[in-house]
């Protein structure tokens, strides 16, 4: 499969590149720097250097024609303040789906975050950041053209990963390693039958494929 991925630079991305390029997939990464291409390439990943806060749908849409998947994992990141939680975590993520759309691309997978919420009050970074998350997969699950799936882990940790976790509609809070993170986004790529679903992902007892087969129904 050829799968594009948004946010190609990021910990939980460069972990799925690493899984995808290993069992024969063709990625590519969408970066904003030129200088973390040779990352991307040590993962496996064509670097792909667009900026999404600035590209239009047509441009995006040129990097995805003929791809199977298209999966966003971009984040303005922790440092970052409410203007990009608004321009990256929100429009780019509408942004990369209408793409999606104007490519032809059907499958879409979103790494979202646990909370988020359209309608989440308040002023503070994490509010902000929870509502442009909320609000962008709001926007996605109201596309008929894209089968979506929209993940959403628990509090994120650099432990190693366990390959155990707990994969439902609602889990409760709970933390989960990007290791694991990519590994669930691996399977959600080859899985169709979770389109339409949205997802909570923490550490939990089943194993990965296990979890992703039982929530597709299999």
């Amino acid at each position: 499969m050829r799968i594009v991925i948004a946010g190609g630079h990021g910990q939980i991305a460069l972990r799925l590149e690493r899984l995808l390029a290993a069992r024969g997939d063709e990625v590519a990464g969408i970066i904003r720097k030129a200088e973390q291409a040779d990352d991307l390439r040590q993962a496996g990943a064509q670097p792909v250097v667009l900026d999404l806060e600035s590209a239009s749908v047509e441009e995006v849409a040129a990097h995805l024609r003929g791809a199977d998947v298209a999966v966003f994992a971009a984040g303005a990141g922790p440092g970052s303040g409410a203007t990009r939680k608004d321009t990256v975590d929100k429009a780019a993520a509408v942004l990369f789906a209408d793409a999606a759309v104007r490519a032809g691309v059907r499958r879409y997978v979103i790494v979202s975050s646990m909370g988020a919420d359209p309608e989440r009050q308040g002023d503070e970074i994490f509010d902000v950041y929870l509502r442009a998350k909320g609000e962008a997969d709001a926007y996605v699950r109201g596309l008929d053209a894209l089968d979506w799936t929209i993940l959403r882990p628990g509090q994120l940790t650099d432990d190693a990963g366990t390959d155990l976790v707990r994969l439902e509609a609602h889990t409760g809070r709970g933390p989960i390693p990007r290791d694991d993170v990519a590994a669930v986004l691996a399977e959600l790529v080859d899985t169709s039958a979770t389109a339409g679903l949205t997802l909570e992902l923490i550490s939990g007892s089943a194993p990965v494929s296990v979890a992703v087969k039982s929530v597709a129904g299999n």
